[in-house]
């Protein structure tokens, strides 16, 4: 006791500090009030160092003056610290940690939340947790107003905290460990830092930059503080790389870079990575790591359990003596809650209701013939807490029946957390009857007819009052059968597992009657003493001693209910003085609340208790409330050696207890958290900061052996300076877990092994579940829970260790005690710890936000391990334990299904996650004059194919002898005048209007005249028509090439979304050059309507021609062009990455696209093509205006967007016009697969057929989306849909059409990839289901006339089979090159003109920009020759290199989308090396922070990757082109320009 031996003070200076301390702490006294009382104290005992008083004047607050009845109710309500874990060294290493991190200045970005999330819900809406405090089984009380102390506390406090710790005799003992220095040094160390507190400012900011630290005030409006968080931190941190500073998320994005490139921890250590694979890295053992050198422990043994004659043979027999011989004695007095006895149970009493009871169940359920229950059987025992009478008499009726008890708890709702795993347990046992009281049995949930409905899990229940007034009298004649204790079960205790599932440990009747005789032994008790018992009477220690025990020695039981407790924490110490009491079984808690609220008494005398049973003994943190409860109350007749710790657990029952003695040999061990994380004791002596200190749970019980072994693997024995799991052989244990042999084996059948690999004896050992070890002269330390282990890179960490940094973290006002789940989740192969905490609903997003950062420093410091997440809830949403703790299991269930709802998310994947591959470095390429041989490109044949040849294709196609499309116009009109080419349907599937070749002719010439005429254009101008889909953009479109201008295409504007539509209809208007606009009247208007005018200049138009008045007369002569390779028309578009590109087709280019898709897809003028595409560019346009006039067929017509009105009009056509080819786009086949979903049998009713559908072609410049054509196949097979139709196409800017499934070949094939190989551009083929396997689909056949080959994009070298390469093709429809596009021209032309770099070097290839594969596959095509079939893996330009490897978007989307039911779309992109993802929510904004550590588990998980935001918005957010892509890159743009309005933005650390 260093600190307390360097200042000699007497004990009642001593207690009077304490008692000082507790008032301070509970906000009963200000700080300055508290420094004067303690000064005046200790003035005579230490000189006060000069300069000290001004460095505390700064943090000095306003005195509170509460009234006298709010000070008690909050004196009473706070429990400032939670008791299991309060220790003020803890404290002040937390306090020290923190502070060292403050000099390393660490950045951390606060997650930005939108408004109506901040705006929490006005307080009274909230109702504080009842249970703020509390173990895991039974729950504090509510903590009510803040008390002063957890007022704004600021860093300066901490500090000055720190002072006053070291210099008093601080509430626990263990501030022995500042190894002599005693007060002087700290107060000298503190003096030197004192320079912090003269600072002035409260709100300490973590927000420091990597170059400079600056502090934050933060006001009290909930406005984010990022604006201002920006321009300081540009201010502070100089110029951004390249980051603009304006925008606030960059800068957020930026900081989080910065904090990203500090150190990490556990640097990336070497290995050898397979051609192939992407190794996670296996943890490798630290060569520096502390290993065990202490000789093999011994086992050991308890003392003998010495029989004493007047021993009873069994319980009953126990119950059957006292019963007769002194039926008045009292056995178990309870109380209300007031504290009043309530009733008192004598021995007679107990005796008779138990025979009636024991009676009844045998004789009274069932029938005569068929009695419900048998000896033998199970029954369920319910009863509340605050009847331990009822209970009682219920439980001994059973032992008298030979039926054996399962005490459970009440349920109190249908869905109570953990109640459905009891339900299984009750199940597995085969009960049927659950005995309770009458009270209970009225307050259970009643159905509409007053039965009691069956609760979720549970088996059907016959529920049965064992109150004496409902139960018959037994006949004169009949007694129990009073046996010797065998090797019958007594009872089945339930058990909750880490998992949450719940287990029945049995108890044999001699084990059951063993143990008492050892607690007999070990707290010598005697006949008639008087015990207080706090504790669940249902199990554990509470029934050991309670209810077992005391009935083998006649004694008198004092039972405290809980609710008791709630209302006057101090009744069991005034029971103890009132009875007398010899001993008392509490838990730390109940010793914390006594300290908290004891000041009222002054009456109290602890001089009879003999004994303090500490239930919780085993857990590490109990000890600083032993000293504590000492420290108050030695001078109330407390004796030190009073206190008895106890460790137990279900399966061995008590595994050992302290002696009372006159001077127990107590110890102590001060152990180096380091050490134990890695499972080895190591006293601590230098690195004061992470110890445990942890006190004896005295020896062995009587009669048992005890042994410790290895935790993992085979029980071997550990050494003597070893941490492993504590085993007993002993009668008195439980021998099974009821109904599973597997896991009894494990537990209760353990033979652990000596040094020579030989069991160390004959008998079985259990284990206890407890982690510990054998200290000097026999004493047992216990340093954790099993349950609560966690192995995070092969260090052990122990759940409550991490709780009590967390709460050792000040200001705690912002969450409540007691109310903290640490578990772990596996991600990666790795454990990963999750911390969640309740938020009290008054904290502001900033506060929180504060703490939540310092949690993780501190945790990290002080374990050296990181936590993954960290979670905030609202106040009382946590699940609870019926006692009131926090259900853990069930908690990690919400956590890991996304229900947790928190309001407060940060995550740390950056700092945990150490075992991710090595970023890859790229090898340098083979040259290639040593790789090609032939056809042979290392060994692989070239990867190369071609469509068939379109010379040699002889077919009677008349329109072949025309080299350009105005001209197979007119000879069509003359040669068929009446043949229909066009049909356009509305929104109701009637004909709108359609065109017969003559017609087309007709209106083409007048267009033509009227834009001679009016618009005065020469041949060769450029004309936008801006119509929408119909059959005006044809005649436009013909009307041009009959005037010999070159026509574009363009998107109208959205009347209802013209400022952001309107700008891109300018910019490709102008970009084109256009020389004039022509468009419909309405169109017209709203080009010149206000709206307009407002987003662009109007007057910046080219001159409009509106074409629904056309001139009457036809122009003098059509154009008759004479050069085929001429412009025809020009295709603009915007590309998934934002560029806006025209490419030039030629007339050439446009008759030989058109005759390739005529015999790809054997069109003839007989044929109905049924078209629902956006025709403004690509094949959509093609099919839309071109493909008719050239092959002559019909053409059906719909617009996409009329399906939005009726999604069916689409397929109603198809089956109506009985059409057997059809072409759509993915947003087509979705709006149908989710539009259409649940009304296929509608639809059948009304006659929908598509059985005659041969091909059904999504167009597309993208990946196939296996998904979708595979939902959509499915859905419609039940109309008749057959799976083969539907099939994709492949296109993109240089060629617009390169793949498309015509009528005849093979079916297009599905191949499964490792993605893994595809990240390092390598193609490797795996089988279905296999992990990381990734389904690609054929995306149609390669079209006639068209040559394709896989090529390095880098090195522009061929490819070989079955190889990772861009996709370049060779065709007459080739575009002859961009239009413009700003950028460098040299550029562009590469990608019409490209040649390899060996091999064929001549043929000129224009590149396509997709990464993708040919692979020959067994099929054979129409010419009998193998099939070559072309996969399409993604656009170079989407793919994002991170950690030197190559991902596409769509990959990462896919895993995104799986991870929860509420995310409806997804788009990720990089930004300064950073993974952003965007999430679209479909549910409610609670939901929105349930997402973020999903998405950073599923990618992490998938892809390896470490997410850096992530970003939830509403559904629509993200942008969608007409073909379905999603706009990643106007995305970016929209999210750095902040103009998302984002829900959440979490930034990962």
């Amino acid at each position: 006791m260093a600190d307390r031996d360097a200042l000699p003070l007497p004990l009642e200076v001593r207690a009077r500090l304490a008692e000082l301390e507790l008032e301070l702490s509970e906000g009963d006294i200000t700080q300055k009030g508290y420094e004067k009382k303690r000064a005046k104290l200790i003035g005579a005992y230490l000189p006060q160092p000069p300069g000290l008083e001004g460095s505390m004047a700064h943090e000095r607050r306003p005195p509170m003056a509460p009234s006298a009845a709010s000070r008690y109710h909050r004196r009473r309500s706070s429990g400032t610290r939670d008791e299991r874990y309060r220790s003020d060294v803890h404290t002040e290493a937390v306090q020290a940690a923190l502070a060292k991190h403050k000099e390393r200045k660490m950045a951390v970005p606060m997650p930005s939340k939108r408004r109506s999330l901040v705006v929490q819900t006005s307080m009274d809406a909230y109702t504080p947790p009842d249970t703020s405090s509390g173990s895991e089984e039974e729950g504090g009380q509510g903590e009510g107003t803040p008390t002063s102390s957890q007022g704004s506390v600021s860093m300066e406090h901490w500090i000055s905290r720190a002072i006053h710790q070291g210099s008093t005799t601080s509430s626990s003992s263990s501030s022995t460990q500042s190894g002599g220095s005693g007060a002087a040094g700290r107060l000298a160390d503190v003096l030197a830092q004192t320079h912090i507190g003269k600072s002035g400012n409260h709100v300490s900011s973590f927000f420091s930059s990597s170059s400079s630290s600056f502090t934050i005030f933060i006001t009290s409006t909930p406005q984010p503080l990022l604006c201002l968080l920006c321009v300081l931190m540009s201010s502070s941190m100089g110029p951004f790389s390249g980051v603009p500073v304006s925008s606030r998320v960059s800068a957020k994005i930026q900081q989080l870079v910065n904090t990203l490139k500090q150190p990490r921890r556990p640097p990336l250590r070497e290995f050898f990575v397979d051609d192939f694979e992407e190794l996670l890295e296996v943890q490798q053992p630290d060569p520096n790591q502390p290993r065990p050198e202490g000789a093999l422990m011994l086992t050991m043994r308890g003392e003998q359990l010495g029989v004493v004659t007047n021993w009873p043979p069994s319980l009953e027999a126990a119950l059957q003596r006292w019963g007769t011989i002194s039926p008045k004695a009292p056995c178990l007095t309870t109380m209300d809650t007031n504290g009043k006895p309530l009733y008192v149970l004598t021995y007679g009493k107990l005796w008779s209701r138990s025979i009636k009871v024991a009676y009844n169940i045998l004789h009274k359920l069932g029938t005569k013939q068929e009695p419900m229950v048998r000896p033998g059987d199970r029954v369920a025992l319910v009863f509340p807490n605050n009847d331990p009478a009822a209970f009682m008499v219920a439980f001994y009726g059973c032992l008298l029946a030979e039926v054996v008890p399962v005490p459970i708890e009440v349920p109190l709702t249908r869905k109570d957390a953990g109640s459905q795993q009891i339900g299984f347990l009750l199940g597995s046992c085969g009960v049927t009857v659950a005995l309770t009281s009458d009270a209970c049995h009225k307050g259970l949930p009643k159905g509409p007819t007053g039965e009691i409905p069956q609760f979720k899990g549970w088996p059907k229940l016959l529920w049965f009052v064992t109150e004496s007034k409902h139960l018959s009298k037994p006949p004169r004649d009949w007694f129990p059968h009073i046996k010797d204790a065998n090797n019958d079960t007594a009872y089945i205790e339930y058990k909750t597992c880490k998992d949450g599932s719940v287990l029945g440990v049995t108890v044999m009747r001699i084990a059951m009657l063993t143990h008492c005789q050892a607690l007999t032994q070990a707290c010598s008790y005697t006949e008639a003493e008087t015990i207080v018992n706090v504790l669940d009477f249902k199990k554990d220690v509470g029934l050991w001693h309670g209810i077992l025990t005391s009935v083998m020695n006649m004694m008198h039981v004092i039972s405290i209910p809980y609710s008791l407790m709630k209302v006057n924490p101090l009744s069991w110490i005034q029971k103890v003085c009132q009875y007398k009491a010899k001993v008392a079984c509490v838990k730390s808690r109940d010793m914390h609340w006594a300290l908290v609220a004891h000041r009222d008494q002054r009456d109290i005398n602890l001089t009879s208790l003999r004994m303090l049973v500490v239930a919780d003994g085993s857990n590490p943190w109990s000890i600083s409330s032993c000293d504590a409860f000492l420290n108050v109350f030695q001078s109330k007749g407390l004796r030190p050696e009073v206190i008895c710790p106890c460790a137990s657990s279900p399966e061995a029952l008590t595994v050992a207890i302290r002696r009372w003695a006159p001077l127990p040999p107590t110890g102590r061990g001060v152990l180096s958290m380091q050490g134990l994380s890695h499972g080895v004791i190591r006293v601590d002596s230098e690195e004061r900061l992470s110890v445990l200190t942890v006190q004896d749970v005295g020896t062995v019980m009587p009669g048992a052996l005890m042994c410790v072994v290895k935790p993992e693997g085979v029980p071997q024995l550990c050494r003597t300076d070893e941490i492993g799991e504590l085993c007993v052989c002993s009668i008195a244990t439980g021998t099974s877990y009821y109904g599973l042999s597997g896991m009894t084996k494990n537990t209760f059948e353990v033979f652990p092994m000596g040094g020579n690999g030989a069991p160390i004896s004959e008998y079985p050992f259990t284990r206890t579940g407890l982690l510990g070890f054998v200290g000097p002269g026999g004493l047992v330390f216990i340093a954790g829970k099993m349950d609560g282990l966690m192995v995070v890179s092969g260090r052990r960490h122990n759940a409550d260790d991490i709780v009590a940094t967390a709460l050792a973290v000040e200001p705690m006002k912002f969450v409540y005690r007691g109310r903290i789940a640490v578990f772990s989740v596996t991600v990666l192969h790795d454990e990963r710890i999750v911390v969640v905490a309740e938020q009290r609903p008054d904290s502001t997003e900033e506060d929180s936000f504060q703490w939540m950062s310092r949690v993780l420093q501190a945790i990290d410091s002080i374990h050296g391990v990181g936590v993954f997440c960290l979670a905030l809830v609202p106040a009382n949403t946590l699940p609870k334990t019926p006692l009131g703790g926090i259900h853990l299991s069930e908690t990690k269930q919400l956590f890991l299904e996304g229900s947790l709802h928190p309001c407060n998310v940060l995550m740390c994947p950056h700092t945990c996650v150490t075992n991710l591959p090595k970023p890859r470095q790229k090898q340098p390429e083979i040259g290639p004059a040593s790789v090609m041989v032939g056809n042979l490109v290392s060994g692989k044949r070239i990867a190369q194919a071609s469509g068939r040849d379109l010379g040699q294709i002889e077919d009677n196609d008349q329109a072949r002898k025309f080299l350009f499309l105005s001209e197979v116009l007119q000879w069509r009109a003359q040669t068929t005048p009446d043949h229909v080419l066009f049909t356009l349907l509305s929104s109701r599937g009637a004909v709108l209007s359609s065109l017969t070749c003559l017609q087309l002719h007709k209106r083409a010439e007048k267009i033509a005249a009227m834009l001679v005429e009016r618009g005065h254009l020469q041949d060769g101008d450029h004309v936008a028509l801006v119509y929408p889909p119909g059959i005006d953009l044809i005649a436009a479109f013909y009307g041009c090439l009959y005037a010999g201008c070159v026509p574009i295409t363009v998107r109208p504007p959205h009347p209802q979304n013209i400022a952001t539509t309107l700008p891109t209809v300018k910019m490709i208007v102008e970009v084109s050059r256009s020389a004039c606009v022509m468009t419909t009247q309405v169109i017209c208007k709203l080009l010149r309507s206000k709206e307009a005018s407002a987003a662009v200049d109007v007057r910046m138009w080219p001159p409009v021609l509106d074409t629904d008045d056309l001139p009457k007369k036809k122009p003098p002569q059509l154009y008759k062009p004479s050069n085929p390779d001429t412009l025809a028309y020009l295709d603009f578009s915007v590309s998934t990455t934002g560029m806006l590109a025209g490419v030039k087709m030629s007339h050439t280019a446009t008759s030989a696209f058109c005759r390739s898709i005529k015999l790809q897809c054997e069109l003839y003028p007989s044929r109905e093509v049924a078209i629902c595409l956006d025709p403004y560019c690509g094949l959509g346009f093609v099919l839309w205006c071109l493909c008719s006039v050239y092959s002559g067929h019909q053409s059906i017509l719909i617009p996409p967007s009329e399906l939005e009105v009726n999604p069916a009009l689409w397929l109603m056509a198809v089956s109506q016009f009985r059409v057997r080819d059809t072409f759509c786009s993915y947003s087509v086949m979705e709006l149908c697969t989710k539009g259409l979903g649940l009304q296929t049998e509608s639809l059948k009713s009304r006659g929908l057929d598509l059985s005659r559908v041969r091909t059904c072609v999504v167009v597309a410049e993208e990946r196939p989306r296996i998904a979708l054509t595979q939902s959509f196949s499915k859905l419609f097979k039940d109309l008749g849909l057959h799976p083969r139709a539907v099939s994709t196409s492949f296109g993109c800017r240089v060629n617009l059409a390169i793949c498309l499934q015509g009528t005849s070949g093979p079916d297009p094939t599905t191949v499964y990839v490792d993605m893994r190989a595809l990240r390092h551009d390598r193609v490797r083929l795996v089988e279905r289901g296999s992990p990381h396997s990734l389904p690609l689909m054929e995306s149609g056949k390669i079209l006639p006339g068209v040559r394709i080959i896989i090529a390095n994009p880098e090195t522009k070298g061929p490819l070989g089979d079955s190889h990772l390469g861009e996709i370049w093709v060779h065709s007459a429809h080739n575009g002859s090159g961009y239009f413009t596009v700003y950028g460098d021209e040299a550029l562009q032309s590469d990608h019409f003109n490209s040649r390899l770099s060996f091999g064929d070097t001549q043929t000129v290839w224009a590149r396509t920009g997709y990464l993708g594969f040919l692979r020959r596959t067994e099929l054979t095509d129409a010419s009998g020759e193998r099939h070559d079939a072309l996969y399409v893996v993604g656009a170079l330009d989407e793919a994002m290199e991170l950690r030197g490897m190559r991902y596409h978007p769509i990959d990462i989307e896919t895993s995104v989308i799986r991870a929860h039911k509420s995310i409806m779309e997804c788009a990720v992109f990089p930004w300064t090396n950073l993974l952003v993802v965007v999430v679209e929510l479909e549910g409610s904004e609670q939901e929105a922070l349930d997402l973020v550590p999903l998405v950073t588990n599923a990618i992490l998980e998938e892809h390896y990757l470490i997410v850096g935001v992530v970003v939830v918005v509403d559904i629509g957010v993200i942008p969608i082109n007409s073909r379905g892509e999603k706009q990643r890159m106007h995305l970016r743009d929209g999210f750095l320009a902040d103009q998302l309005d984002p829900i959440y933005v979490a930034y990962n650390m």
